[in-house]
């Protein structure tokens, strides 16, 4: 049997929003992504000319000629630092959402039933959802400094630094939405990263759809459920079994002394 790729998990995150016991716990993340997505997508067309105008008055003047591609190059590179810039907005406030929904789809995935979360167990659990979410943007923001001070780098910053931005916002994207299934088994935000690296060009091609999604008007207020079903079936098949297995190792070491 053929291994599945992110192009097959990805397929399959939607499907899993269509069935009919999943598609009530898909509402209130895409509601937030719509509402929030939309209000932030107006503020960012209304800011983009300044932003345009800001990366063109560090381009050297003996390129000047090019200005219509770095133009290009300049809408193109705020416009992947903003979809990602939105997507954690929207996942922090969804976080609590995106995780119940992993859990579901999870539970269907496995033919296992679904944990009984109420509405207050998930109140409860919000502080160490937030104390995730910030891990991650530290973990953002540490990574992306250098990427920012490379783009005032004559010519490499131009034209190189789009496409390492483009790679790494895919990468955080991935991250993003895998850490719901992970979380819900409290398995740490470093041995994720770990596990995830394993296979981090396939990972970063599920980010790099996912990306695309977010750019395209209609599929961005969509696009949430979607990446959070996917990353789970994803979970599922290649992460779970490795977390369950380490897990049982460490704990029967602890009760295994040598003589």
């Amino acid at each position: 049997m053929n291994k599945k790729t992110s192009l097959d998990y990805f397929s399959q995150g939607w499907s899993l929003i269509q069935l009919p016991n999943i598609r009530h716990y898909v509402i209130m993340p895409m509601l937030a992504n719509i509402l929030i997505m939309s209000l932030l997508f107006y503020w960012f067309f209304s800011m983009i000319t300044s932003a345009v105008d800001f990366g063109l008055g560090y381009m050297p003047a003996w390129l000047q000629w090019l200005s219509y591609l770095a133009t290009l190059i300049i809408v193109i590179t705020f416009s992947i630092f903003f979809c990602y810039f939105f997507s954690t907005i929207t996942n922090v406030i969804a976080a609590p959402f995106n995780g119940l929904l992993a859990e579901q789809v999870e539970a269907y995935l496995t033919d296992s039933p679904a944990p009984d979360t109420t509405m207050w167990s998930l109140v409860k659990d919000i502080p160490r959802i937030m104390n995730r979410e910030l891990k991650k943007l530290v973990y953002y923001i540490l990574w992306s400094i250098p990427l920012l001070l490379s783009y005032f780098i004559p010519v490499f910053g131009q034209f190189v630094t789009p496409i390492l931005w483009f790679l790494f916002t895919a990468w955080m994207i991935n991250i993003q939405y895998a850490d719901y299934a992970f979380d819900n088994h409290k398995v740490s935000f470093y041995q994720m990263r770990q596990l995830l690296q394993q296979d981090k060009m396939d990972n970063t091609l599920f980010g790099i759809l996912v990306s695309l999604c977010t750019m395209i008007p209609i599929l961005n207020l969509i696009i949430m459920p979607v990446a959070v079903c996917g990353a789970t079936a994803m979970w599922v098949d290649r992460y779970r079994n490795q977390v369950y297995t380490r897990t049982t190792r460490e704990s029967t070491d602890l009760f295994v002394k040598k003589p």
